[in-house]
């Protein structure tokens, strides 16, 4: 049986999302942007309740298509309050959207917003050395930076914490712990990444 990072030994959405997603270097815009919406709609929450909504989070959300969700106007907002699929936050509901239109921005400006993104961490992953005595911090000096960027670019609900949570998600970082079976599959594909780049 495989050593894997001790929260994802249970249960078997948790083990999934990290033996084939978590870690894994990213470089497709609506995948960041997705993301970024679940990750703001998980502040307070468990991941594991926002991945059990992750379906009805795509549905609601036109597949996470920046450019439609950054059009949706006071009645679309209105049903995503009534829509059971996602977690009912008026505030975060507003923060997804108008987060959209400044995704927009940035993919403007930058060419992606995968561009953008991986000028914080020099274009490769950051490779952790983590353990059971060495956790995962909750913040970083590059997440920091990214988040008040974003923040003065006009981002709604991605502090430094949540930032550096999509950071190990989309693998700018490789937070697996060091004997974990994914660690080094993950190093791998992001030596691969950077190197193709």
């Amino acid at each position: 049986m495989p050593v894997r990072c001790p929260w994802a030994q249970s249960p078997a959405e948790m083990t999934a999302y990290h033996d084939t997603e978590w870690g894994v270097p990213l470089h497709d815009d609506r995948r960041h942007f997705e993301f970024l919406c679940l990750e703001s709609a998980q502040a307070g929450l468990s991941w594991l309740t926002i991945l059990r909504r992750r379906e009805g989070y795509r549905a609601a959300f036109a597949g996470f298509d920046p450019q439609a969700v950054a059009r949706f106007d006071a009645g679309q907002k209105a049903a995503l309050l009534a829509d059971a699929r996602i977690i009912r936050n008026r505030a975060k509901i507003d923060a997804a959207v108008h987060n959209a239109g400044r995704f927009l921005d940035i993919q403007a400006a930058f060419g992606s917003f995968d561009a953008y993104i991986w000028r914080f961490v020099d274009g490769r992953p950051v490779q952790g050395d983590r353990s059971d005595r060495n956790p995962p911090p909750a913040t970083t000096p590059a997440s920091e930076a990214l988040a008040r960027d974003l923040k003065a670019r006009g981002f709604k609900f991605l502090g430094p914490t949540t930032v550096y949570a999509h950071m190990q998600a989309a693998g700018l970082v490789n937070d697996h712990l060091a004997d974990c079976f994914r660690h080094a599959q993950c190093a791998a594909l992001g030596a691969a990444a950077a190197k193709g780049r």
